[in-house]
């Protein structure tokens, strides 16, 4: 993991220094923080609180405690996650991420624990789950607070006896994993609408990080401003943009609901566009308080349909197509860079157009809303 620290004022980094093993860093306090934890990904702060974090990471990254990351959605989380993994004693080994939120209770349990031959239809052969490969190693459990309720009984046995069962059979399996969590969901909740067990909760709650929201470290949007800048000019290949002190102001006055990942998208958004006014317009509240207004959401999609899931699907749907046509005016209709904003493939941005019956009218690679 190398490191390296930047003046307050934007600025080139200092030729990044290599430790192995890693060690924690004394820094000033009105000095920034960029450390690069590996290709692409960075743990950068200005903020006291994030400062705290940064030290908390040391004092547990080097035992084999589990440790509960909280905060909203894209908060950075997972950077912690990397941040105590490339700390550990484990950072030689592999370091394993399941999405408990992203597969139902089946195919879950038999992804973290894997299954026998005969387990279940179409299981021809065994094979090993996620437990068995991070063996001696590391997994990330993200969005932990969704996981069925099923798996976690197992879940319990590996944290409390480090074995478990595969699924269709009753021989247990001895591992060495660290389990590392993060959620953006509210626990204690689920704890009491029993959809989450509460000896689980302490058993991973051996140490836990709450990472605080951006609009509650606004010290750290000018420095996470400068790094993207730099970081994403490289990777669409054009040059930087300054950054103004109306912009920089626009920016520190805006909530960020998105957190960390809304003002990357931000930053990527500029660079395309290369327009400072219609960025700064970008962050006034009538351009972002209205879209997702109560409003506007129920005239979106049919309310017929009065389940929380199909209720969610269509606000999903609604925003997905309202950031497509969005980043397509944006761009005048250049796919290829609406994609990059949207960060998807031009593939995917072709298939979500055509299922929410967006018709643009194509010359070469500009285009316009069909009539």
């Amino acid at each position: 993991m190398s490191s390296a620290t930047l003046p307050s004022s934007a600025g080139e980094t200092e030729s990044p220094g290599v430790a192995d093993p890693p060690l924690s860093r004394e820094v000033h306090s009105s000095t920034p923080i960029v450390e690069e934890l590996e290709s692409g990904l960075f743990f950068v702060c200005q903020s006291q609180a994030m400062r705290e974090i940064r030290s908390m990471v040391d004092l547990v990254a080097q035992t084999n405690l589990p440790v509960l990351i909280l905060g909203e959605t894209g908060t950075g989380k997972e950077v912690i996650v990397r941040l105590i993994h490339c700390l550990s004693l484990r950072r030689n080994r592999p370091l394993f991420k399941v999405n408990c939120a992203a597969l139902p209770s089946e195919l879950l349990e038999s992804e973290l624990f894997g299954y026998e031959a005969g387990a279940f239809t179409g299981a021809n052969k065994a094979n090993s789950g996620k437990f068995d490969a991070a063996h001696r190693g590391t997994i990330l459990l993200d969005e932990i607070a969704e996981m069925p309720i099923e798996p976690q009984a197992k879940l319990l046995q590996v944290l409390q006896d480090g074995e478990y069962c595969r699924l269709g059979s009753a021989k247990p399996i001895r591992v060495d994993v660290r389990v590392l969590a993060a959620t953006n969901v509210d626990i204690g909740r689920a704890i009491k609408a029993n959809k989450f067990r509460e000896d689980l909760y302490y058993r991973l709650n051996a140490f836990s990080i709450l990472v605080p929201p951006l609009r509650d470290r606004r010290e750290d949007i000018p420095i996470l401003i400068y790094h993207f800048m730099k970081d994403q000019s490289a990777r669409l290949g054009c040059e930087p943009l300054p950054i103004s002190a109306e912009l920089l102001k626009a920016c520190l006055r805006y909530p960020w609901p998105g957190n960390v990942r809304e003002l990357e998208n931000f930053v990527k958004r500029f660079l395309i566009v290369r327009n400072e006014q219609k960025a700064i317009a970008q962050l006034r509240p009538e351009s972002y308080g209205g879209a997702f207004s109560s409003g506007n959401s129920c005239n979106s999609f049919s309310m017929k349909a009065t389940d929380l899931k199909s209720l969610v699907r269509g606000l999903k749907q609604q925003a997905e197509r309202q950031a497509i046509i969005g980043a397509l005016e944006l761009v005048h209709g250049n796919r290829k860079d609406a994609a990059r904003i949207l960060n998807i493939s031009s593939r995917a941005l072709i298939y979500k157009m055509r299922q929410y019956s967006i018709s643009w009218k194509t010359t070469d690679d500009h285009a316009e809303p069909a009539a």
